[in-house]
């Protein structure tokens, strides 16, 4: 007998057939023997629509309103399923994340769990039923709502994954693994039945959408076996494991295209020490999320830098910039129309000729590289926005990953 808790994303639980198919499912491994516990998060596009409602209602969005507004499409889903699995005969409970014992600090909308105390969980447990946790939110120290941040869902399930000392973590979602590539953009792209921590850490961080990158962190902190599979074939997915130092890693393991990013670029900056650091200080304290940076040769005690972060903080990060550099003579210009497409491969390490191979064959496609930044275990290149998919296309081509 195992003990799996398995997280339901939104096209997962839907509408009222995908529900049932969910329940009939944990029926199915309740015959297995397994002792199962749910995260559930919102169903389809729910969040959205509350997101999209609280702008009809409000400017100000207050952050505490905001996270009992958002919270509220998981706890729905919640209670449909629980009554679901009623049907099927499989006794079950569903909890918000504060009946489940997340505690969270106090910052809306993107709250980090500090601790969890999940003695309603195991009691459920014990009892013979199956606790179905509302995911991607928990309770304040100041006892208020709040929300996890896009994709918490995967960080609920990790996390009590972890304190429940559980077999597996299985995230469901409407993929059947993790891919090579996006197979809408590469038909050939492949299926990995294994990859390391390391490399999904990278594959999230420079745009691959599931799982959520903070869900692999807590993952690889704790060690929870992750198993991310489709809720619609219900195959075998990708498993995350630790890296096999004895085993031989492919030198690439995938190319990670991204269109999410906007460029940033402040021209004529005294190159002179704490200037950089005086930026990207005020950037980090209005909450923007800089990822590449590139700083030009000086010429003439002048300096241009760049950098790149989520095309919806590119305002704020330009007006911050521009705020920072009043009265002067530099510019700031910002640029939407830009991507990404990476190469993540734990290989490289013990691999020379990755990156010249990378150049080359975007070279070969005509594709002008803007910016680059590399890790141990990836490769990073900015190029036009309208390139990304091609890039992908023949970078997957050129390293055989199909």
């Amino acid at each position: 007998m195992a003990l799996v808790v398995q997280k339901f994303g939104g096209t997962s639980v839907a509408d009222a057939d995908r529900i049932r198919e969910v329940a009939d499912h944990v029926a199915r491994c309740r015959r297995r023997g397994d002792d199962v516990v749910l995260v559930v998060s919102a169903m389809g596009k729910e969040t959205d629509e509350l997101l999209r409602l609280a702008d009809r209602v409000s400017k100000t969005h207050p952050g505490r309103e905001m996270d009992l507004l958002i919270t509220a499409g998981e706890r729905k889903a919640c209670a449909l399923v629980a009554m679901a699995l009623h049907d099927v005969d499989v006794p079950s409970a569903s909890f918000t994340g504060s009946q489940a014992g997340f505690i969270t600090d106090t910052n809306h909308r993107n709250a980090k769990i500090l601790e969890i105390n999940p003695h309603r969980v195991k009691e459920a447990i014990a009892e013979g039923m199956v606790p179905i946790v509302a995911g991607s939110q928990g309770v304040s120290a100041d006892k208020d709502v709040t929300f996890l941040g896009r994709g918490g869902s995967d960080t609920t399930a990790v996390a009590l994954a972890s304190v429940l000392e559980a077999d597996a973590c299985e995230l469901y979602t409407d993929v059947s693994g993790v891919f090579t590539t996006d197979p809408r953009v590469v038909p050939t792209a492949r299926k990995m039945p294994t990859i390391s921590f390391d490399e999904l850490l990278e594959m999230t961080a420079v745009g691959c959408p599931k799982p959520a990158m903070r869900s692999v962190e807590v993952a690889r902190t704790y060690r929870v076996p992750l198993h991310v599979r489709s809720a619609f074939t219900w195959e075998p997915g990708t498993w995350v494991v630790e890296e096999d130092p004895e085993m031989e890693q492919a030198v690439v393991s995938a190319v990670v295209p991204d269109t999410s990013e906007a460029k940033v670029t402040v021209c004529g900056v005294p190159d002179e020490p704490g200037i950089a650091a005086g930026m990207f200080r005020a950037l980090a304290d209005a909450g923007v999320n800089v990822d590449m940076i590139v700083q030009n040769v000086s010429e003439d005690g002048v300096t241009d830098i760049s950098f790149t972060c989520p095309k919806d903080e590119a305002g704020s990060a330009a007006s911050i910039t521009e705020g920072r550099f009043a009265g002067s003579d530099c510019t700031v210009m910002t640029d939407d129309s830009i991507g990404r497409v990476s190469l993540v491969g734990a290989g490289m390490k013990s691999n020379p000729g990755v990156a010249a191979t990378m150049f080359e064959t975007l070279a070969t496609a005509d594709i002008n590289i803007e910016m680059i930044s590399t890790s141990a275990i990836r490769i990073s290149c900015v190029v036009r926005a309208d390139d990304v998919d091609r890039a992908t296309q023949v970078l997957h081509d050129a390293f055989a990953l199909g």
